[in-house]
């Protein structure tokens, strides 16, 4: 069924930026099948977007669903303290509670206008199974897109890495168990619901040998790689003193500076380091929410995108951030871009982008990220007549200076996610309730 969104302004994130300020879009078999300004087409069904604002649903590149069940532990921690604090708890993770975890952070994120999210997971206790599974489920229940990885962590801390030995896994089997699982969830082509991406969880977690097999593998299988970089100073010193280098270098050295590579955070680079991602097309997932809550300091996108490193924003961790919000983060991103570079390090509409195109870049989708003909039907609709953009003479600058906001209707596929403010296939409260249980086994 052809379904025509007119009557609003649309917000297309296409290469030449364009804007329909009395626009609409048509939807057909779960695509976008033409937008335009002016006199619309026909179609089966039509709805009136009432002057609301239409942009691309956004694209969440890194998070840890898990820690929904951890929040505002450690509050004055850096990040290794912070983690030392973490482990412990994380490691009682299974099924039931990622299950609880991932509809709670998703649902957060789908009110937030994102259409798609990556999920960070690198905790697998012994012998609980099924912890990719159950976050894939929510995220089918829900109707959001997911990029789901297989993590791994083989470097404990009686081998001189962070986490506790407990925790750590045999890199053979999570190589084997991360095959197992593109095996039977991972989708090719456009409009792919379910990713599998291989990610490594981080250089003081992970040996060198599995960095470099899991390299081998992800391009064998034909998958992306992420693991987190240069979050903060103590990574740096930390990289010297194991491989003899600065944490671009041991990518490089793993095989990792490439363009099947993103990384979370990378707030510490060198200029000699961005022109080494740009020269790649190596990818970075801001999170600036996480970075500032952890102290770890501000990432510099605007040399990045100067340079020309694919850029994409992420909420990380629902325990260094708090909030599965990723329109809080293109708010953040812009704020302290300025913050570091003045105020014009960086515009409304390039963090818009940032958040959009900009994600499904560093994701590799190209069937996302934009409203344009043969792409992905993921729309988020964000009503304008509310306080928050009174007095406003731009509508998309309003909406990114003024966030976050709850989105008001969101589309993924063609397929209604988010409609009237609330959750169209589950109940945000028997949600919260259920996690309330769940986040009773993880108290310290």
């Amino acid at each position: 069924m052809s379904l025509l969104l007119t009557g609003g302004y649309v917000v297309t994130m296409d290469d030449a930026g364009t804007e329909h300020e009395n626009g609409w879009v048509l939807v057909e078999n779960g695509f976008v099948q033409a937008v335009g300004d002016g006199p619309p087409p026909g179609a089966e069904r039509v709805e009136s977007l009432n002057g609301a604002l239409v942009t691309p649903g956004l694209v969440n590149t890194h998070h840890h669903l898990y820690q929904t069940l951890t929040r505002t532990r450690a509050q004055e921690a850096d990040l290794f303290t912070w983690l030392k604090a973490l482990y412990p708890l994380w490691g009682r993770i299974d099924a039931e509670s990622e299950y609880a975890a991932a509809r709670t952070g998703l649902a957060e994120l789908a009110l937030s206008g994102c259409s798609t999210a990556f999920d960070h997971h690198s905790v697998f206790p012994p012998g609980r199974e099924g912890i990719v599974e159950a976050e894939v489920q929510a995220a089918r229940e829900l109707g959001v897109r997911i990029v789901a990885s297989r993590g791994s962590m083989d470097l404990g801390e009686s081998q001189g890495g962070l986490p506790p030995d407990s925790l750590v896994e045999d890199g053979d089997a999570a190589l084997a168990a991360t095959e197992a699982l593109a095996a039977t969830l991972h989708e090719d082509g456009p409009g792919a619901r379910v990713q599998i991406a291989v990610a490594p969880c981080s250089p003081f977690s992970v040996t060198k040998r599995l960095m470099t097999e899991s390299a081998d593998l992800a391009r064998r299988l034909g998958l992306r790689l992420h693991t987190h970089l240069a979050e903060t100073v103590e990574e740096e010193e930390y990289c010297k003193g194991i491989f003899g280098c600065r944490p671009v270098e041991y990518l490089e050295q793993v095989g990792w500076l490439a363009g099947d590579v993103w990384c979370a955070h990378c707030v510490h680079l060198s200029d000699e380091d961005i022109a080494r991602f740009g020269s790649v097309g190596t990818g970075v997932a801001h999170c600036p929410t996480s970075n500032l809550r952890l102290g770890a300091g501000v990432a510099p996108v605007a040399a990045m995108l100067a340079a020309g490193v694919p850029v994409g924003l992420g909420v990380d961790g629902s325990a260094s951030n708090e909030r599965s919000d990723l329109f809080l983060e293109v708010k953040q991103a812009l704020l302290v871009a300025r913050g570091r570079g003045g105020p014009d390090a960086l515009t409304a509409r390039a963090a818009l982008r940032l958040g959009t195109r900009g994600g499904a870049e560093v994701l590799g989708r190209d069937d996302l990220g934009s409203l344009e003909p043969g792409k992905c039907a993921d729309l988020a609709v964000w009503r304008t007549d509310g306080l928050s953009f009174g007095g406003a003479d731009d509508p998309v600058a309003a909406l990114v200076f003024a966030g976050p906001h709850r989105v008001e209707r969101l589309l993924v596929g063609g397929e209604e996610v988010v409609a009237d403010g609330r959750l169209a296939r589950a109940d945000e409260n028997e949600i919260a309730r259920e996690h309330r249980v769940q986040a009773e086994r993880f108290a310290a």
